[in-house]
């Protein structure tokens, strides 16, 4: 693919994530997509090698997703799930071999229908968890971590100075995976785990 193409094409995107941020500020979370940088830093933790689905949360326009697939998981193992219907109905006619839902992650087993039994190998989440109650993000990350094996990661990218659902909540550990300056705004990955 060209550079004007490309150029074109982030530019489009950059603008429809920021006309979606303007019709739902508190279910987008930020005014630009999250960086092709930090969207390799969280894909970095996924383990092509097991075998096992990926479960996206909020997959935007989709940066998170490529990140996914740039590390080897085929599309087919990708469970992407997009609240806003915009989002949705284009990522299903960019990455056609994804699966993309439609839904609520805050309830995946309605959400997820017939993949709600299913073990992933871990969780990446864009959810803006900030924007919601200490109680629903703690609810979220405990939902998200019977989903996936011991010890396997459930990753959040946070534009707070603090994990976005402290380990003192629940029953699980909290690590900062990283820092990256190069995201507008600057974002914090942190990862949540139960012992193996």
């Amino acid at each position: 693919m060209n550079f004007p193409r490309r150029f074109a094409e982030h530019f489009d995107e950059e603008i429809r994530f920021f006309r979606t941020w303007m019709s739902g500020p508190r279910s987008t979370g930020a005014i630009l997509p999250t960086s092709t940088i930090a969207a390799r830093s969280m894909a970095s933790l996924v383990e092509p090698a097991s075998g096992l689905p990926v479960l996206e949360l909020g997959p935007g326009t989709g940066v998170i997703t490529r990140a996914i697939l740039d590390r080897g998981v085929k599309p087919s193992n990708v469970v992407s799930v997009e609240f806003c219907a915009e989002f949705h109905a284009r990522l299903t006619l960019d990455l056609p071999q994804v699966n993309f839902v439609h839904g609520n992650a805050f309830d995946l087993d309605t959400t997820l229908g017939r993949s709600r039994a299913c073990v992933f190998d871990c969780a990446i989440s864009g959810i803006p968890l900030l924007n919601f109650p200490v109680s629903d993000r703690v609810m979220l990350i405990e939902d998200l971590l019977d989903r996936v094996p011991a010890g396997r990661p459930v990753v959040q990218f946070s534009y707070g100075l603090a994990s976005p659902v402290p380990a003192r909540t629940g029953s699980f550990e909290v690590i900062h995976h990283d820092f990256v300056m190069r995201n507008v705004p600057p974002a914090r990955i942190w990862v949540y785990r139960r012992g193996a």
